[in-house]
């Protein structure tokens, strides 16, 4: 068993996860836990970790009983890869219950002990008994997984690439387009190695945007799961620029697009192990594994237009994935085309309020701009390096990669526009 860590936490608040420090935690891998609890101020932290999305490959179940519920119950079932045990126990009776409990334990079990003493004795008995941790109670949601992470994640291990999943709120507002520019922008202004994934395998725009046609792309992938390893996916991915690689889309219909939910975890899995940055052009879709895509990314990116249709979608995004993914912050959200000649427009602050974010950017309508980098297969950079718009798609990449924050602004009346979506009453 490992090294013991000796947790002291203050603060019990499991209402507000810090979200900071949650982002930094590795993804813990497919192995089971099990649990036994003796009051609910543990229990729910452990049962609330276990749907944290750090955790999906790992499964979770709680008991309640501590220490001699799972003497009980070993007796006669195979012990997982980590029990978890509360125990409110003084330390004798505790290393005397753990002593009976090993009777039962597969040596290669690992122990973490939710204790109630913070005592330095205990914490020397623990360590020569081969606890793997000791934690105080009380504790947090971001406490367990954090403890979990420590144990089975090695710490010099490859560090896993970040990935950003970017949707539109609506077809047409121009997500794909805004991916592709943000993700050659990371590339060239911070030299970082950056993969697109093309998501899209029925209309993806990739490929024509970066003036790519390979010959193989991510439907290869997608259709041949056991091939899928770092040199497979290698000679998937089309050089878009020195630092900026393509997994494509074939954009034909010979054939239907329907995937299970995990269809796109072990490619997504694969390309983060293969690039500090990988993005993701998730179609304006809501299936199984758009939602898997999304609940699991490492951040997501709204784009919508400043109209009432986009407003509805974008709050209805933004509520569900707040409800899909409770220790993370809220998704970005950039608002695309503002400005359309005679067109009636919401207000950025006006779109912001109810939806209770900050747009991080406003992009212009500007069609000469957008249309010659389309129809050239270039970037916006590419076509007009001075554009306020290419400075624009650099302050996104900025704040993406954590290297600026988003700047709030002040807000204003909403005048009743979420009203106007709901149904009158009769």
């Amino acid at each position: 068993m490992n090294t013991l860590a000796y947790d002291t936490h203050a603060d019990g608040d499991d209402d507000q996860p810090d979200v900071a420090a949650m982002s930094a935690l590795r993804p813990v891998p497919r192995i089971s836990i099990q649990a036994f609890c003796e009051t609910d101020g543990v229990a729910s932290p452990i049962e609330r970790a276990g749907e944290d999305r750090r955790m999906a490959k790992a499964h979770l179940k709680v008991h309640m009983g501590g220490v001699a519920t799972a003497i009980e119950f070993y007796q006669s079932a195979p012990t997982p890869n980590l029990i978890i045990l509360e125990s409110r126990s003084e330390p004798k009776a505790l290393l005397e219950s753990l002593r009976q409990l090993s009777e039962h334990c597969d040596p290669s079990s690992k122990v973490v002990i939710i204790g109630h003493y913070n005592d330095i004795g205990l914490y020397r008995e623990l360590i020569r008994a081969g606890i793997s941790e000791y934690v105080v109670a009380p504790v947090s949601m971001a406490d367990v997984v954090s403890v979990i992470s420590s144990i089975f994640v090695d710490p010099d291990a490859e560090p896993i690439g970040r990935s950003i999943a970017f949707i539109g709120a609506k077809g047409g507002v121009g997500s794909s387009t805004i991916a592709h520019n943000v993700a050659w922008s990371m590339s060239t202004l911070f030299s970082s190695e950056v993969v697109v994934a093309d998501l899209d395998l029925a209309f993806g725009t990739a490929n024509i945007n970066f003036d790519q046609d390979p010959a193989q792309g991510i439907a290869e992938a997608v259709f041949s799961p056991e091939r899928i390893d770092e040199v497979y996916l290698d000679r998937l991915l089309a050089q878009c620029a020195e630092r900026l690689s393509l997994l494509a889309a074939p954009s034909t219909l010979d054939r239907v697009y329907d995937f299970d939910p995990e269809a796109f975890s072990h490619i997504i899995d694969t390309a983060q192990r293969s690039a500090p940055l990988l993005v993701l052009d998730v179609p304006h879709i809501w299936s199984g594994w758009s939602k898997s895509t999304l609940t699991k990314a490492d951040d997501i990116v709204i784009t919508a237009t400043p109209e009432l249709a986009n407003l509805r979608n974008t709050k209805n995004l933004i509520d569900m994935l707040r409800k899909l993914r409770p220790n993370d912050g809220p998704p970005k959200l950039i608002l695309n085309q503002a400005g359309v000649p005679k067109r009636p427009e919401i207000s950025a602050a006006e779109f912001a309020e109810p939806l209770g974010i900050t747009p991080m950017a406003v992009i212009p309508f500007e069609p000469l701009l957008f249309g010659n980098a389309s129809n050239n297969g270039r970037m916006l950079g590419e076509m007009d390096a001075k554009s306020p718009i290419v400075q624009i798609i650099g302050e996104i990449s900025h704040i993406l990669t954590g290297r600026s924050e988003i700047k709030a602004k002040k807000k204003s009346g909403l005048s009743g526009l979420l009203g106007k979506l709901k149904p009158k009453k009769k």
